[in-house]
C-alpha cells in the first residue's frame, strides 16, 4: 500500500523522485503522481500531520486511478540518432529519462519506448534500419547445399561445404568452399572473409554450430576457445543467434538462399576436379553477385559496401594463427605430452592440470589463465623432448651438467670392469639421459667403499650377469663378497657360460 505520509515527508527533506521511490519501495511514476495531486490539493507534509491516514488517503486516492500523462519522445530525433554508430535505443531512452527528470514529467518505460519507436519506424518505412548499421554486424554460416568435386584418382564424387558471410547493412557477401566443416575450416573462412572485406565488424553473428559455440542458453554462453581467441585478435565480439530464432540471422539466411541459386545452381553443370577450381568459379560468380544492380532501387551491394567499408574496424597487423587447445596434467618428470613429444613445465606445477595452446610453430602452457612457459614446437622426428634447465628441480639441474662421455671417463679411471658396467647401463636405455641416474649411483659408491673395492664388485657382478645394475653392485659391497679371495677374473673362463668380460664391452666402444 502506498505510504502517502512518507512520500510527503521525504519530499520535505529534499529528496528527488528517484530517491523517494527507492526509499519508499514504490515506482517513480507513483511518486510523481502523488506529489502532483498533493500540489493540486495544497497538502504538504506539515498539513498532512493534521490528517489521519484514512483522511490523507482519501484526499490523494484519486492519484491511483487517474490517467497518467507521459512525456512523448521525439521519435524523429530518435530515428535520426539510431543510425549513428554505437548508438542504441537503450542509450536514447536514458537520455529521454534525464530530460523528463529535469521537467518533472513521467517518461515511458523502456519496453513502451521501444514499442512506440518500432511503430514509428514502420510508418516511416524505416524498419530495415532499426538493427542494421554500417560496419556493425557480420553474419556467418555454412550453406545447407554442397558442391561436387570429382576425385581424379578414383572418379568418386566428393562433397564440398560452402561457407557464407554477409554484411546486413549492404548485403555484400563472401563465399568459399571447404572440404570439411571443422574448426580449422571455420576459422580459416573467417580470416579470408575479413581479408576480402578489408576490415572487421564490431559484432560477429554465427549460428550455434559446435565448431563455434559450445553452449548458448538464456543464462549462459560458452564460445569455443579458439573461436573466442580469434574474435579477440580481430577486436570483434561474438553474439550468436538465439536458438530457433532465424530472424536473428536473417541476412545470411537470405543470402544463403540467393547464393544457392545464383552461384551454386549456375555452376551445377560444370565439372570440378579440385577445390581450387571450384573456388575460382565461385569467386567469379561472387563478384557478379555483389555488383549486380538492385531491381527496385539504384546501385548494388558493392556500391553500398563502398560506403559501409569506412565504418569497418581496421585489420590487425598480424594475421591470426590457428591454435588448438588441450588439457594435460604435468607428470612427475615435469613434462607434458603433445602429439607424442614432451615439453617441460616448471617443476612447481607437477600434478597440476594445465591448458596447452598449440600452433604450427609454438607450444604455450597456461595455468589458471596465466602463461607459465612456451616452447618452439618440435618438428624433427628424431627429437623427442624440449627441456628448459630452469624448469628442473635444483638437484636435476646439477645432473644436467653430466653426459655419457663424462661418466665413461670417470669409470675408466676406476677400472676396466667398472667401465664395462657403466657401458651396459648407458646402452640399456633408448634415451641416453635416462641412464644418468643409474651411472651416478654406481660411480658414487667409490666414495663410500673406495675405487678399488668398486672395481672388484663390478668384476664380481659381471661374473653373475651380463647387465649388472646398481642394486647388484651395492649388495656385493654391502655383503663384502668383493673381499673374498680367489675370486675368478671374468676375463678368464669361468663356470658361467654367458659371462662377458670387460674387454667385450670396452671393445664395443669407439
Amino acid at each position: 500500500m502506498t505510504n502517502y505520509r512518507e512520500i510527503l515527508r521525504l519530499k520535505s527533506i529534499g529528496l528527488n523522485h528517484s530517491q523517494i521511490a527507492e526509499s519508499a519501495g514504490i515506482s517513480r511514476p507513483t511518486v510523481i503522481m502523488v506529489l502532483q495531486k498533493a500540489g493540486e490539493t495544497g497538502i504538504n507534509y506539515e498539513k498532512a500531520k493534521e490528517l489521519n491516514d484514512e483522511e490523507l488517503r482519501t484526499a490523494l486516492k484519486q492519484t491511483e486511478g487517474s490517467q497518467t500523462t507521459y512525456k512523448k519522445p521525439d521519435y524523429e530525433y530518435v530515428h535520426k540518432e539510431i543510425q549513428k554508430n554505437g548508438v542504441t535505443l537503450q542509450l536514447l531512452w536514458f537520455e529521454y529519462c534525464d530530460k523528463c527528470r529535469e521537467t518533472e514529467e513521467i517518461p515511458y518505460q523502456l519496453t513502451q519506448f521501444k514499442k512506440y519507436y518500432r511503430d514509428y519506424a514502420v510508418k516511416q518505412r524505416a524498419t530495415m534500419h532499426i538493427k542494421k548499421k554500417p560496419g556493425e554486424l557480420l553474419e556467418v554460416d555454412w550453406a545447407g547445399q554442397t558442391a561436387e568435386i570429382i576425385d581424379t584418382d578414383t572418379g568418386e564424387v566428393l562433397d564440398a561445404y560452402i561457407f557464407v558471410a554477409a554484411l546486413p547493412y549492404s548485403g555484400y557477401a563472401y563465399v568459399e568452399a571447404f572440404w570439411r566443416q571443422n574448426a580449422e575450416a571455420w576459422i580459416t573462412a573467417h580470416i579470408n572473409a575479413y581479408n576480402y572485406f578489408g576490415g572487421v565488424t564490431q559484432i560477429l553473428v554465427p549460428d550455434n554450430l559446435k565448431t563455434g559455440v559450445i553452449k548458448n542458453t538464456r543464462t549462459e554462453l560458452i564460445v569455443n576457445k579458439t573461436y573466442q581467441e580469434m574474435a579477440e585478435h580481430y577486436g570483434t565480439a561474438i553474439l550468436p543467434a538465439r536458438v530457433k530464432k532465424p530472424r536473428d540471422k536473417s541476412t545470411v539466411e537470405g543470402t544463403v538462399g540467393i547464393i544457392s541459386t545464383y552461384i551454386l545452381a549456375a555452376v551445377r553443370n560444370q565439372r570440378f576436379f579440385s577445390l581450387r577450381e571450384l573456388n575460382e568459379a565461385i569467386k567469379e560468380r561472387l563478384h557478379a553477385f555483389n555488383h549486380k544492380p538492385f531491381q527496385k532501387k539504384d546501385g548494388s551491394r558493392a556500391t553500398i559496401f563502398a560506403e559501409e567499408r569506412t565504418f569497418l574496424l581496421p585489420l590487425p597487423v598480424r594475421v591470426f594463427e590457428m591454435a588448438e587447445w588441450k588439457i594435460a596434467t604435468v607428470q612427475y618428470d615435469y613434462h607434458v605430452s603433445v602429439d607424442n613429444k614432451f615439453y617441460s613445465v616448471p617443476y612447481e606445477y607437477i600434478k597440476q592440470k594445465v591448458n596447452i595452446r598449440v600452433t604450427r610453430t609454438i607450444v604455450e602452457i597456461f595455468f589458471e589463465g596465466n602463461r607459465i612457459c612456451s616452447h618452439v614446437r618440435i618438428t624433427d622426428k628424431k627429437e623427442q623432448s624440449s627441456t628448459i634447465d630452469a624448469h628442473m628441480p635444483p638437484n636435476h639441474q646439477q645432473h644436467k651438467q653430466w653426459n655419457a662421455e663424462r661418466f665413461r671417463k670417470w669409470a675408466d679411471k676406476i677400472g676396466a670392469n667398472t667401465a664395462a658396467v657403466i657401458e651396459t647401463i648407458i646402452s640399456g636405455y633408448k634415451v641416453e639421459q635416462q641412464s644418468y641416474k643409474g651411472c651416478m649411483a654406481v660411480l658414487k659408491l667409490s666414495d663410500t667403499y673406495t675405487p678399488e673395492r668398486l672395481e672388484m664388485a663390478c668384476t664380481k657382478a659381471l661374473s653373475y650377469t651380463p647387465r649388472p645394475n646398481y642394486k647388484n653392485i651395492a649388495a656385493i659391497l654391502k655383503s663384502g663378497q668383493d673381499k673374498i679371495s680367489g675370486a675368478k677374473s671374468v676375463e678368464s673362463k669361468n663356470e658361467f657360460g654367458f659371462t662377458r668380460g670387460a674387454d667385450y664391452y670396452k671393445g664395443g666402444r669407439k
